[in-house]
């Protein structure tokens, strides 16, 4: 799959993600970082085909208000350890690739992984 990682989230994850075979992105490998803008990104997602991870809530309302971006994954684990994320996305990742094949909306949260409507 093809992901596009958020600014508020570790460049590491993508890193972890394309260790285990998948094609991700972060805003850090964009000329602007992270000060790359909204529409910028959801720009880059469409036309490059990629689920967004984010926390960010302005995307999960686009996403419903304007169907943009096509797919995300929203994480809404708050506060965690680094570590504590990167096990919890990665250990799950196939689950959470089969998911989008139903559900264009995903939320990660500490208890689980839930496909929205």
């Amino acid at each position: 799959m093809k992901f596009f990682v958020d600014a508020q989230l570790p460049y590491q994850l993508c890193l972890l993600l394309n260790n285990k075979g998948h094609d991700a992105i972060h805003t850090n490998n964009l000329p602007n970082k992270e000060r790359t803008s909204d529409n910028e990104i959801r720009a880059i997602v469409k036309k490059e085909k990629r689920i967004l991870i984010t926390k960010d809530s302005d995307f999960e309302n686009s996403f419903y208000l304007k169907g943009s971006p096509k797919k995300l994954l929203i994480i809404t684990t708050g506060n965690i350890k680094n570590n504590r994320l990167y096990t919890h996305i990665i250990n799950n990742i196939e689950k959470i690739a089969d998911m989008f094949k139903l559900f264009d909306l995903i939320e990660v949260d500490n208890t689980g992984i839930i496909g929205h409507e």
